[in-house]
């Protein structure tokens, strides 16, 4: 009597193509009796006709040509049952069709069957699926090592792959649950035990399959409902999705990013209609009503106020790449993660990754099919984004070019903070002072206006260095001029933050109000700070726009690092620091500075000189009566 689970276990078999995926699969199709009545006869007939031998993989190919005339088989599913509960393979003819259709929420799988023949052992293809399996966050993996009675069912030759499978595999973080011996051909070890096989002790396919878990739905997680649709439906307006994680309820107070606006769940529809509907739970597709017509569409998320999705219009990817044309920086895409879909252009490849030996390449130039890399996406729209880790449902994401699929992964937001802070005052009752001393008067004592000269980039490029020596030979020309440096502030005003993302962007936002306030007493300051993100150099210029210059200090990786004037490298290479930026933390050079100063190709003099005549030009009261106010004119 079957004693089957109401849901079923998805399962992605994956393999180089000769190691013996499609016998397997037409194999347990048929020692699983899920084939259709007359199916394998039919095959076998067409076989005799053709004066070919019958083999198991023409099970599989027969599927192919029904989908080919799209008659009766699912593009993506094959079903299959066993005593125990029921099964979906995720049928993945190639790489493309295996990433789009797990990547883009098409198929997500529990578990992996993957294939190995044991007398090639581990192949590139074999590596590649492998690393797949690890970008895809997979944790139930049983190997298969097929066709076992090419080596004479050798215990030896059996060991020594799974010894090679399973080395691989914890490599890239992954661990295999089972490795079974296996003659798929024969059915040896796949439903049944075999007697040339006594040596193995261990499970069968079917009985490894039937031990892993089916992933239940992830309600204890934060609340997650992506707006797939809104709908119009006899006066009422109904936000259309699936809860992906947590749960809603009638009367929840959500809030919706990116918009940051808040309303009350009036009711839950569902079809067929269940009037009495109060509360819905992950991977259930719903519609809700609420109390405010509040703007709200397609890609918006709605969670509770307590647990918000992070806001950014830049993240990280860890990336598999199927497209002919390399990815290379500056290149835009399309890409969709749960219902959202935007426009990004590559803003770096962080860091290439040989699947073979697992070797790694920084700052590469180019991405090319069948590779791996982590790279930095950036948007122009601010986008509600969670991390794969932070939710395994919504940190998938599927890269379009042209309408196909050209790559996948898993997001990653480790290295950027969250832009969703907001600059509103939390103190009541507050109100700026108006000064009765103006600009113009503090520009006639002191002989000039203030600025804030922002200089950006890696440490060991020079800025503090250039800095010092601009504000002595500014100063010796009898200007008021001051430098906040990085570690000068960190030792008071921020000695309290640390260096992750958000409390590096809170840093930035603290000295830039820091330098708006002394630019507006006619100050020129010199502010030298690595400022990694452009959005917190951004809301530094905001903080004073008619002041703000950015300056990029620029120096390549290798350069700062072989100056190393604080050793800080070597202890960030080793592991002694982390989040490092540059080696494990990101930097974003500005998109459009004001002025750049090379310090990699020009000598210590020649640029303080670059940096002394632009601030003079854009301070001294005759230089801005020459230039008419246009303050930005040097490049």
């Amino acid at each position: 009597m079957s004693n089957k689970n109401a849901q079923k276990l998805n399962v992605v078999i994956v393999g180089h193509v000769d190691h013996g995926k499609s016998t397997l699969i037409g194999r347990l199709l048929h020692d699983t009796n899920s084939l259709e009545d007359g199916k394998l006869e039919d095959i076998k007939s067409v076989c005799a006709r053709r004066g070919v031998p019958f083999e198991y993989s023409f099970v599989l190919d027969a599927f192919q040509a029904e989908r080919d005339q799209a008659v009766t088989i699912d593009t993506t599913q094959i079903f299959f049952s066993t005593d125990n509960r029921d099964y979906v393979i995720i049928d993945a003819p190639g790489h493309r069709e295996f990433l789009k259709n797990m990547i883009s929420g098409a198929a997500q799988a529990d578990a992996a069957v993957l294939v190995v023949d044991a007398d090639e052992g581990v192949k590139e293809q074999t590596r590649r699926h492998a690393y797949m399996l690890h970008l895809l966050g997979m944790k139930q993996i049983a190997v298969a090592v097929n066709k076992m009675d090419k080596v004479g069912y050798d215990p030896k030759r059996f060991d020594a792959v799974s010894k090679e499978c399973a080395a691989y595999l914890q490599s890239i973080g992954l661990q295999a649950h089972f490795i079974i011996p296996m003659a798929a051909r024969d059915g040896d070890m796949l439903a049944a035990r075999s007697d040339k096989m006594q040596w193995y002790k261990g499970k069968t396919l079917i009985e490894a399959l039937d031990s892993f878990d089916i992933s239940s739905p992830l309600v204890s997680k934060p609340l997650r409902f992506p707006i797939q649709d809104v709908y119009r439906f006899e006066e009422k307006r109904i936000l259309v999705g699936r809860v992906e994680t947590g749960v809603l309820h009638v009367g929840d107070t959500l809030f919706f990013s990116p918009t940051n606006e808040k309303a009350v769940v009036t009711s839950i529809e569902s079809w067929p209609q269940k009037s009495d509907r109060v509360t819905a739970s992950a991977g259930q597709s719903i519609g809700i009503t609420l109390s405010e017509p509040i703007f709200v569409e397609r890609g918006h998320v709605a969670s509770h106020e307590d647990t918000l999705p992070v806001l950014s219009n830049v993240f990280q990817a860890n990336i598999f790449w199927l497209s002919e044309k390399p990815m290379k920086v500056g290149n835009t895409y399309r890409a969709r993660f749960g219902t959202n879909e935007v426009r990004v252009s590559v803003q770096s490849i962080d860091t290439l990754v040989d699947t073979q030996d697992l070797g790694k390449e920084e700052n590469a130039a180019q991405v090319v099919k069948n590779a791996v890399a982590q790279i930095t996406l950036r948007s122009r729209a601010i986008m509600p984004i969670d991390g794969y880790v932070e939710n395994t449902k919504l940190g998938r994401l599927v890269i379009y070019e042209d309408y196909d699929v050209v790559g996948g992964g898993l997001i990653d937001m480790s290295a950027y903070p969250d832009q969703r802070k907001s600059n509103n005052p939390k103190s009541k009752n507050i109100y700026k002072v108006s000064h009765s001393v103006t600009p113009d008067m503090r520009a006639a004592m002191f002989g000039h206006y203030g600025g804030i000269f922002w200089l950006t980039g890696l440490s060991g490029s020079g800025k503090s260095t250039l800095a010092i020596e601009v504000e002595r030979t500014i100063f010796e020309r009898g200007k008021n001029i001051y430098v906040l440096d990085g570690d000068n502030v960190r030792h008071g005003l921020n000695s309290d933050l640390g260096f992750s993302p958000e409390d590096r962007t809170e840093n930035i936002r603290r000295v830039g109000e820091v330098a708006a306030l002394q630019a507006n007493a006619g100050i020129i300051v010199l502010s030298a700070f690595i400022s990694p993100y452009q959005a917190d150099r951004d809301r530094a210029r905001r903080a004073a726009p008619q002041h703000f210059h950015e300056i990029y200090v620029k120096a390549d990786l290798k350069t700062c690092e072989a100056r190393d004037p604080k050793g800080l490298y070597k202890k960030a290479r080793s592991g002694e620091i982390k989040e490092f930026t540059g080696i494990d933390s990101p930097y974003e050079p500005p998109h459009n500075p004001d002025l750049v100063v090379d310090t990699a190709k020009n000598d210590v003099q020649t640029c303080v000189t670059q940096i002394v005549d632009y601030i003079e030009m854009n301070v001294l009261i005759d230089a801005q009566k020459q230039t008419k106010g246009n303050l930005r004119v040097l490049k």
